[in-house]
């Protein structure tokens, strides 16, 4: 894929909303506002992030400081059109900028994840999150297919049911009064505690991305870990 085929990636506008997040704890229980933004429609590929590591070399698996990427960096296989895995957040935001956008915030990444093909919010809909799990419950040890599922209300593609996404800020989803530092080792009891002041606590499927996000650092890297990316929609 060339770079100008980059430059044409898909993304789609969310209007400004609120919406009662996860992650309120009991003094912040007031619906978050979300300012309007754009997201990429799908993931990125393996062939789009095959054409950034073309173009910036020093992103590719061997070249790229131990400090930004895990021993498992790009150590995942795919088709072209599956998406691209196994990627530190140092070099999804890298990915991003290059296309003069970012990482969504958790809460951007959020407010997308709650539609349904009808309903900007459809969370408290047990055949909705039903489905979610049974996405979790299948095998993970099978190839990725492609992107490019069915779309939700804002035409976004693939946030449930392919891969877990990073978000700009996963390392704070979990920071309270009570929190260690990434140096603790207990720090993994700290964050689970920290979930017992979140809000809508049978959102299992939400509080498992959490849960995976707050435990990793910013090198690291999985197969079942991908990104998309968000901009700002000029006012």
């Amino acid at each position: 894929m060339s770079l100008a085929a980059l430059a044409l990636a898909a993304y789609v506008s969310l209007p400004a909303g609120h919406i009662a997040s996860v992650l309120a704890r009991d003094a912040d229980r007031e619906p978050a506002t979300v300012a309007a933004f754009a997201m990429r429609e799908r993931p990125v590929t393996r062939a789009e992030f095959a054409a950034f590591l073309q173009a910036h070399p020093e992103w590719r698996a061997g070249q790229v400081p131990q400090a930004f990427a895990s021993a498992g960096y790009l150590q995942a296989d795919g088709a072209a059109d599956a998406p691209q895995t196994a990627v530190s957040w140092f070099a999804a935001q890298a990915y991003c900028e290059s296309e003069g956008a970012r990482l969504p915030t958790w809460l951007e990444w959020e407010y997308a994840d709650a539609a349904d093909a009808t309903r900007p919010d459809a969370r408290s809909d047990p055949r909705w999150l039903a489905t979610i799990l049974g996405w979790y419950a299948r095998p993970a040890n099978t190839p990725l297919p492609a992107v490019g599922g069915a779309p939700n209300v804002y035409g976004v593609r693939d946030l449930h049911g392919l891969v877990w996404e990073w978000v700009d800020d996963f390392n704070s989803l979990l920071v309270n009064a009570d929190s260690r530092s990434a140096e603790d080792p207990d720090r993994l009891k700290f964050c689970g505690a920290g979930a017992l002041d979140l809000q809508d606590r049978q959102n299992y499927a939400v509080l498992m991305r959490i849960a995976l996000l707050a435990s990793l650092g910013a090198a690291d890297s999985t197969a079942s870990l991908a990104f998309r990316c968000a901009k700002e929609i000029a006012r």
